[in-house]
């Protein structure tokens, strides 16, 4: 199961309402490239696709192809603010590593 920390889920809503797509929800995958291999990708979708993990947590939905889910699954996301940066981070067990920035990585 893919998880969101209660940050990421304010930030989601927040987006979804910022397009005036507060029904949609977002569709977490992966895709070759990347320094480290894999890169991590969002987007919105307004429903999920024949095959797709549908997850629901507190009114977000996350959509995720089966292939995604392989290699995304136990995966916790979180989303961070401070001065000097803001943005989703992803804590990925089935990641053997990870690039500097966090948003590649290899199995």
């Amino acid at each position: 199961m893919i998880t969101l920390t209660p940050q990421a889920v304010q930030q989601v809503k927040t987006l979804l309402d910022k397009q005036g797509n507060s029904a949609h929800g977002l569709r977490v995958g992966i895709a070759g490239g990347g320094c480290a291999g894999l890169s991590y990708k969002f987007t919105f979708d307004e429903k999920p696709v024949e095959g797709d993990k549908v997850i629901e947590q507190d009114g977000v939905k996350v959509f995720v192809d089966s292939k995604s889910y392989l290699f995304l699954n136990g995966m916790e996301i979180d989303y961070h603010s401070d001065l000097m940066s803001s943005g989703f981070t992803f804590n990925n067990p089935n990641a053997k590593s990870s690039c500097g920035c966090g948003t590649s990585f290899s199995v």
